[in-house]
């Protein structure tokens, strides 16, 4: 396939390295290559099978509509642009194309969320809990996309909603861990990531499943299927 991938950041160049080793035809464009959406003209798009973007969450709101213009799909790696999420989910079901996105696009994230929401159980058995995440210093969005992902599973399964706790330390790829309390004992659910080499090769596969297909899809739904 024919992919553009938005971004020059740690995990969008790790995706475009990822997509070339799957023997892809990649360009990878940073934000001075697509100032004013440059990037994005329907010419620059008429051969690109599907955009990825790792970018910021004020600029893939942005990136979005492009896209929608030119008929080319999109896998959308980027968080922090949730509450913008119907508006966009209505706008690409009014359009022809297909929308993926993911809070994370790691399969051992999205087992760990099935996980979470299994042990959401505790807080109908007089426990309590908090949610707890960590990530790299120059992180734009906090709670994470993953954190509000947990959050939003566990109030679905228990009717209960959680703290969420940030900390932006460092080199840290992605902590996420779940603890519950009661005053017998403590239930600690974690997952921490040692590269971020799961993002990329998920949202390559990503792009990979999603080419030819229409409609609006979230990577917990499909991740299986890859």
């Amino acid at each position: 396939m024919k992919l553009l991938i938005l971004g020059r950041g740690k995990t969008g160049a790790l995706v475009a390295e990822v997509a070339r080793a799957r023997k892809h035809d990649v360009r990878a464009v940073g934000a001075a290559d697509n100032r004013g959406g440059a990037a994005l003209l329907p010419e620059k798009l008429r051969d690109i099978d599907v955009v990825i973007d790792f970018t910021t969450p004020a600029a893939v709101l942005q990136n979005i509509e492009p896209c929608i213009r030119a008929g080319t799909n999109m896998v959308v790696g980027t968080t922090g642009w949730y509450e913008e999420l119907e508006k966009v989910r209505e706008m690409v079901l009014g359009s022809e194309i297909g929308f993926l996105f993911a809070a994370n696009f790691s399969v051992g994230v999205n087992l760990f969320f099935e996980i979470a929401r299994a042990s959401a159980e505790a807080l109908r058995h007089q426990y309590h809990g908090q949610i707890f995440e960590r990530h790299y210093a120059q992180k734009k969005d906090a709670p994470s996309g993953t954190a509000l992902a947990i959050q939003k599973i566990v109030r679905d399964a228990s009717g209960q909603e959680l703290e969420i706790i940030s900390f932006r330390e460092g080199e840290v790829v992605g902590m996420h861990e779940v603890v519950f309390e009661s005053h017998n004992d403590t239930i600690y659910v974690c997952h921490d990531a040692n590269s971020r080499r799961a993002f990329a090769e998920g949202a390559v596969r990503a792009a990979e499943w999603l080419a030819g297909k229409k409609g609006f899809f979230d990577f917990r739904d499909i991740w299986r299927e890859l």
